[in-house]
This record gives C-alpha cells, sequence and structure tokens, in this order.
C-alpha cells in the first residue's frame, strides 16, 4: 500500500470509529449502563479491523497475511466483547464512567459524549496497527508473522485465564469484600490488562520488514504503545484502582505494596514502591 492509500484506509477508519463511539454513548444514555460502551468498543474495533484486513479487494482475493490478520482480530474481539458483555449484564453501571459521571453533574451527557469521541481518537492508532499489519507485501508468511501469531495466542490465553480466576474468586461467597490474591493475580495486579497489552505487540512484529522493503510496517508500534499508555495511565489502572481502594480499603492497599500494578513479577515481602 502506498503512504496516500494507507492516509486515505486511516482517514476512513477515524470516521468510522468517531461513528461507533457516537453510536456507544446513545446506548450508554438510552440505558444508564455504561458497561456497554467497552463492548461496543471491542466489537466496533474488531469490525473496522476485519475490514481493513481485507479491504480493497474483498476476501475472494485476499492474501494469507490478510486472512491470517483478520482472523486475530476476531478471535480477539469475539473473546473480550463476550466477556465485556457478559460483564455488563450483571451490573447496573461500570464504576469507573460512573465515578466520571457523578462528577460532571448535569453536564454528563456532553462531557460523555466527548470523552467518548476522545476514545475514538486514541484508537486510531490501534487500527492502523492491524491495517498495516495486514498489508505488510511480503509474499510468503514469515518466521517474524509465526512469532506474531505466537505473542497473540499466548496473550489471548493470558487474559482469558486472568479473567476466569477472577471470575471464580468473586463467585464464592467466602471470597465476599475480598482482594484476589490467586493464580495471576499473585504476580499483577491487573494481569488481564497486562496480557491485553501484550497482544497489540503481534501487530507490529507481522508489519515490520526489518529488511527495510516495507517503511510503513514500523508505524504499527505506535498500536502497543497507545494501548499501554491507555491502559497503565489513563482508562485502566488509575480509574480502577481507584474504585478499589473505595471498596476494599486497607487490604487493596497491602496488595499494591506486595504485587506489581502491570507487569507480572514476584511478590515483595516488605511493603516499598508500588509504581511497577
Amino acid at each position: 500500500m502506498s503512504i496516500s492509500t494507507v492516509l486515505i484506509a486511516v482517514l476512513l477508519q477515524s470516521v468510522a470509529l468517531s461513528a461507533i463511539m457516537a453510536g456507544a454513548w446513545i446506548v450508554q444514555q438510552k440505558s444508564g449502563n455504561s458497561g456497554w460502551v467497552d463492548t461496543i468498543w471491542t466489537f466496533g474495533l474488531g469490525l473496522v479491523g476485519v475490514i481493513a484486513a481485507f479491504a480493497p479487494n474483498g476476501f475472494s482475493e485476499a492474501g494469507s497475511r490478510q486472512v491470517l490478520v483478520a482472523t486475530m482480530v476476531s478471535l480477539w474481539a469475539l473473546r473480550l466483547g463476550v466477556h465485556i458483555a457478559n460483564r455488563s449484564l450483571r451490573i447496573t453501571d461500570d464504576p469507573r464512567y460512573a465515578e466520571l459521571i457523578r462528577g460532571w453533574g448535569a453536564d454528563a451527557s456532553r462531557q460523555m459524549f466527548w470523552l467518548l469521541q476522545k476514545q475514538a481518537l486514541v484508537t486510531i492508532p490501534l487500527a492502523a496497527s492491524m491495517l498495516l499489519a495486514a498489508h505488510n507485501p511480503a509474499a510468503e508468511l514469515r518466521p517474524q508473522d509465526w512469532l506474531g501469531v505466537a505473542v497473540f495466542l499466548m496473550a489471548i490465553a493470558g487474559a482469558a485465564l486472568a479473567d476466569h480466576q477472577l471470575r471464580r474468586f468473586r463467585a464464592s461467597p467466602a471470597n465476599r469484600g475480598k482482594v484476589c490474591d490467586a493464580g495471576l493475580w499473585r504476580w499483577s495486579r491487573h494481569p488481564n490488562y497486562f496480557f491485553e497489552w501484550l497482544g497489540w505487540i503481534a501487530y507490529p512484529l507481522i508489519a515490520i520488514d526489518i529488511t527495510g522493503g516495507y517503511p510503513l510496517g514500523w508505524v504499527a508500534i505506535a498500536g502497543p504503545i497507545c494501548m499501554y499508555w491507555l491502559l497503565r495511565h489513563v482508562s485502566g489502572v488509575p480509574p480502577l484502582e481507584e474504585h478499589m481502594l473505595r471498596s476494599r480499603g486497607d487490604a487493596y492497599r497491602r496488595y499494591q505494596a506486595r504485587t506489581s500494578a502491570f507487569f507480572p513479577l514476584p511478590q515483595r515481602t516488605t511493603y516499598g514502591d508500588a509504581s511497577q
């Protein structure tokens, strides 16, 4: 793909993402449950990624790398989207969004709309990384492509395991009001976020051509960089930790003191810095 073609494709992706998040805002306003925002975001980004992978000629003329990337995107969206949808069915509101809405007061509707449009904006690098991976012009699948697949599958499995362990912990009445500190949650306070980020590394692995034959492929690195920033510093860890501190108090502070925030690491035996 030429630079001009990529720019046009990214522009179309941007318009689609904006429309998807406008739809998410409508659903949130009508239902009162902001949990559906992330469900719609996941399935929406997945749809945009699959369409970008097969553009412009469609499935019938798609190469093996296009099919590979579209399959990866579909698996990611299906697993995460179904998980978030099931969670949204069991809650009345997402505590992260709910806290913002309370703070906005009478201006909440307008503020929420623009927040979701900002989410659409920062999602562009993620959609672009899918596009660039799918359209790497290398004729055959390379060992580097299969490395990307291996990283992706490890990330999907890790995120699914983390979600399963948390569901199982919460399902036990004996754990009501406690902090999950078992399995992957002993290594990281947010292993689901870590594995979600890890999966995005697969796309630059597939997009990049270290021989220099596809310079645009290096732009795909923006995807995992953007996802790390979002999860670790914006919409993931910070608001969820604030919620957990309000709901779990000192128990969560002790968990923070001994457990890495993001990257899986052995627990500390003494209290110390909890900023990893």
